[in-house]
Parts: C-alpha cells; sequence; structure tokens
C-alpha cells in the first residue's frame, strides 16, 4: 500500500486520475503490464478502467436511485456479467465490509460510513489489481475513518491489490507500506 501526500493543490488527485486512465496526460505515457494504456480507444480504455482498476473516492458517487447491492454490482453490470453471480459476489463483499443486513437499502437509508463501505465494495467487485483511492476517510469521522481504513488494508491483503491512496492524513499514510510526498510535480519519499 502506497500513501501520497501533500499540500492541497499539488496534483494529487490529478495524479491519481492519470494513474487511473480518467484523463490523458499533456505529455508523457502510462504503461500497463508493457503497454502504453493511452494508445487505446476511449471505449477501450474504459473497459480497461472497468476490469483493472478499482476507485474509491472521498465522496462515493453512488447512484441514489440504486440499492447498495445493485451500486455494488453495477461495474459487473456494466461489464455484462452474469446477474446472479454478481449478486452473489456482492452479497458477500457487502457482508465482508460489514453491510449484510444492508443490502437492500438504498443510498440516502446509509450513513455516510455505510456510503463509503459500499464504494468499497463497488471498487473491488471486478477483482482488479489496482485500487485507487482519493482521500477514502476525508469527509468521515475519525472512528469511521478508521474502520474503512482499516477495510481497504482487509480487502489488499486479501485480494492483493495494488493501493495507491491520497490523503492528508499523516497518521493513516503512516500505516502505508510506503509513502510518498508529491512536491512541485515530484514524488519523494515522505519523511515524518
Amino acid at each position: 500500500m502506497v500513501a501520497v501526500i501533500g499540500a492541497s493543490g499539488t496534483g494529487k488527485s490529478t495524479l491519481l486520475h492519470l494513474l487511473g486512465a480518467l484523463d490523458r496526460p499533456s505529455k508523457g505515457e502510462l504503461f500497463y503490464n508493457g503497454q502504453n494504456v493511452f494508445d487505446h480507444s476511449d471505449q477501450q480504455l474504459a473497459a480497461f478502467r472497468n476490469k483493472t482498476i478499482g476507485f474509491v473516492f472521498q465522496f462515493h458517487h453512488l447512484l441514489p436511485e440504486f440499492t447498495a447491492l445493485e451500486n455494488a454490482i453495477m461495474p459487473g453490470m456494466i461489464a455484462g456479467h452474469n446477474r446472479e453471480e454478481l449478486f452473489a459476489v456482492g452479497t458477500e463483499l457487502l457482508e465482508k465490509v460489514g453491510l449484510g443486513n444492508r443490502f437492500d437499502h438504498r443510498v440516502g437509508e446509509l450513513s455516510g460510513g455505510e456510503q463509503q463501505r459500499v464504494a468499497l465494495a463497488r471498487s473491488i467487485i471486478m477483482k482488479p489489481a489496482l485500487l485507487l483511492a482519493d482521500e477514502p476517510t476525508g469527509n468521515l469521522d475519525p472512528k469511521t475513518g478508521d474502520k474503512i481504513f482499516a477495510l481497504i488494508q482487509e480487502m489488499n491483503q486479501d485480494f492483493g491489490l495494488t493501493t495507491v491512496m491520497v490523503t492528508h492524513n499523516h497518521q493513516l499514510a503512516r500505516k502505508m507500506d510506503r509513502c510518498l510526498v508529491l512536491k512541485d510535480g515530484e514524488l519523494e519519499p515522505a519523511v515524518f
């Protein structure tokens, strides 16, 4: 697990957007398994992201008209996977993040911490190789934030995810395997 810290406005979120192939760089290349991901069309990039990268943002970006379970399985639905299998895996993931009794609740019926746990389940439903987390605990109280971070650590270990997390929380960053600071467009090892 890698933490990226830095002052506001240094480009941490932009870095995650580039790593996640959400934005195209103005110059430079991004290679994944030996291939420049930006050699692909937008449609190919979308399929690559859906299959390979899980995203967790500070604001969960759940769809309010759907239940927790439907939100969790949305990437699989988009990919055309079997609905019954997705429901089984989604239910299992929601149970793993402590929401086994809330899977049929709509977003508005969930607390902020519960919504973030749904977002975490959604981020790993496709068994991605890479999890990108942009301030996933930033809008949560400290106790709930610690629980979300513990779940991310657990998912990292259980699923063998490479995890890159942007955070302003230095205490949380210290718990990561590696911590980098983004300053003047450069990544350097963080010194605490």
